[in-house]
């Protein structure tokens, strides 16, 4: 007779067999791609925490709508950055496309009279154009976006001192009324015609990158350029489509930016570019494309705003901190996406 063998007898495999009656617990894991937008909606919420805590007044919603209304042109112009960088590209022109764009319509309306109506359409065609072009040159030539668009950012920079070395101020009734316009959101609090612009912006923009053919065209562009190609993708004017998108985003942003300053000046919007890009990357939009999403641009500005307001709630910290803390929250997310991308190529 064979005796049965006891338990510590038995294989550590047969023992684990016994042991499991059932079927093994379901992990909850997140998607690695959702991990950058995870973190700067993170960064986010802790931020706001902390001022609501540490100051009297920051937690109202004034306050925080104050964020999207001092950086609505920046809102708006960060979207159209997002699909850029989303293709592997970068666009650094779009500040002085902003400037260009006040001067015009500074110009144009206080100098030689012509109609609001007639100026808006002409500006925001202008910036589409203007981003066309570098767009066509990109891909047609094979030339490399920092390039192309280092030469935009000098010439629509050249061609505001052209017009004028001054400021020209506005003052025209319709400007003025629309920058005093205040749409009423919930108790005393309200929102800027700019501000609701950039939601619109950003609602837009949300669409178009998940539902549309042109969207998805931009990922894959990202993903792999040559893959994008074999699979039958219409490459080529998606990459002149994508700065197009962000020559209109940028003459947009710069009406807005007309709007909230009353002014055209050669001199505005100096350093926007780098601004957008920061607000891109801590959104979690990965640098080499691909990865990102509209919405994390979003997050991105308002973090932007919210280290500006700390720092004005505090009253005791010059205004430059605010530099030195987004560069540093920029190495921290540049660290995040070498681990991010470590994680994928894995």
């Amino acid at each position: 007779m064979s005796a049965t063998p006891t338990r510590e007898a038995m294989p550590i495999e047969a023992q684990i067999g016994q042991r499991s009656t059932g079927p093994a617990p379901a992990r909850v894991t997140m998607d690695p791609k959702y991990l950058p937008l995870s973190v700067t909606i993170a960064l986010f919420t802790a931020m706001a925490t902390v001022g609501s805590v540490a100051y009297t007044g920051f937690f109202s919603p004034q306050v925080f709508l104050n964020l999207l209304i001092d950086n609505a042109f920046l809102c708006i112009v960060a979207v159209g950055m997002t699909f850029v960088i989303l293709s592997g590209g970068i666009d650094l022109s779009v500040g002085s496309v902003i400037a260009l764009t006040t001067m015009v319509s500074a110009a144009l309306v206080e100098k030689h009279g012509w109609n609001p109506a007639v100026v808006l359409p002409l500006v925001l065609l202008m910036g589409t154009a203007f981003g066309a072009l570098q767009g066509f040159l990109i891909e047609r030539f094979r030339l490399q976006p920092f390039i192309v668009t280092l030469a935009g950012m000098f010439l629509a920079r050249g061609l505001c001192y052209l017009i004028s070395v001054d400021s020209i101020s506005i003052t025209h009734g319709t400007y003025t009324e629309i920058s005093q316009w205040r749409i009423p959101v919930w108790g005393d609090a309200s929102l800027s015609v700019g501000a609701v612009l950039a939601l619109v912006v950003v609602a837009v923009a949300i669409f178009i990158a998940h539902y549309t053919q042109f969207g998805r065209t931009v990922y894959a562009i990202g993903g792999s350029e040559h893959s994008a190609v074999l699979m039958g993708l219409p490459v080529r004017s998606t990459v002149v489509g994508v700065y197009t998108f962000s020559g209109f985003c940028s003459a947009l942003a710069g009406v807005v930016f007309t709007f909230y300053m009353l002014s055209g000046y050669g001199l505005h919007a100096v350093g926007l570019e780098l601004d957008a890009i920061a607000a891109v990357v801590i959104g979690g939009t990965l640098l080499t494309g691909g990865v990102g999403y509209v919405a994390g641009t979003l997050f991105g500005v308002l973090i932007l705003g919210i280290i500006q307001t700390l720092i004005m709630f505090d009253g005791t910290l010059s205004s430059w901190w605010t530099r030195i803390v987004i560069g540093g929250l920029l190495f921290v997310f540049c660290l995040l996406q070498r681990v991010f991308e470590s994680k994928r190529v894995r």
